[in-house]
């Protein structure tokens, strides 16, 4: 059956195959069509490195190092000073110049002894000697050194003799072991009326003690109680 025109009649055969080959080549576009427009997401095949872009701080330089130490030779830097020779005399205001050079002829330091005073006062000396004694003694005093404990032991106004010995024991042990003895006396009720009772008490305490020990503060009351305070003797 041959093709019609839009107004009934029949198609030439020319018409009609050209009429299909359009349709024909319409058909192929779409697909390309289709291809084009919908959007491609590919995979990579490795996996891709992220780089880390956050900027590092820039790390703070650190303070410089404070000699704590006296100044010494030319870090003296004022006017005038009066100058201490080795052997202790007085030679009177120089300048620090003068003094170095002083020092320097006898192969020794300048080292600033009073940065205080008006002028400051410098003395002509070994300085690593005396850096040295100056450790020495630091030393030396940080042995003898000594961090007390304070150990309390209480007592009562009615304690008995059996009590009061067994409570001595233990004050006389802390004192020999070097440590301070906190001695506590607490009044309960009426026997707030009955405090030279409680003095007496710690009185007998302090005597008895004498040898071992020394009283640091006298009985004093805090509140409902009388405190004293011991030391070991040294």
């Amino acid at each position: 059956m041959s093709e019609l025109t839009p107004h009934g009649k029949p198609l030439p055969a020319h018409g009609a195959a050209l009429r299909r080959k359009r349709h024909a080549e319409s058909r192929r576009r779409a697909p390309a069509l289709e291809r084009i427009a919908r959007p491609v997401y590919f995979q990579p095949s490795h996996p891709v490195e992220q780089r880390n872009t956050t900027i590092g701080r820039r790390p703070h330089a650190a303070p410089p190092v404070r000699d704590t130490g006296p100044r010494i030779n030319d870090r003296i830097r004022v006017p005038e000073i009066r100058l201490i020779g080795a052997e202790g005399e007085n030679l009177g205001v120089v300048t620090p110049e003068r003094a170095l050079t002083l020092a320097e002829d006898a192969g020794l330091d300048l080292v600033e002894i009073s940065p205080n005073a008006t002028p400051p006062v410098c003395k002509i000396m070994d300085y690593g000697k005396f850096k040295y004694e100056n450790q020495k003694k630091e030393a030396e005093a940080r042995r003898n050194q000594k961090t007390f404990d304070i150990k309390e032991v209480k007592f009562r106004p009615g304690t008995d003799s059996h009590d009061y010995d067994v409570k001595m024991r233990n004050v006389f042990r802390f004192l020999e072991e070097g440590d301070k003895v906190k001695v506590t006396l607490r009044f309960r009720g009426r026997e707030m009326a009955h405090m030279d009772l409680g003095r007496q008490l710690l009185e007998k305490i302090a005597d008895d003690v004498k040898e071992q020990g020394k009283v640091e503060s006298m009985p004093k009351l805090e509140g409902r109680q009388m405190v004293m305070m011991i030391a070991p003797q040294r």
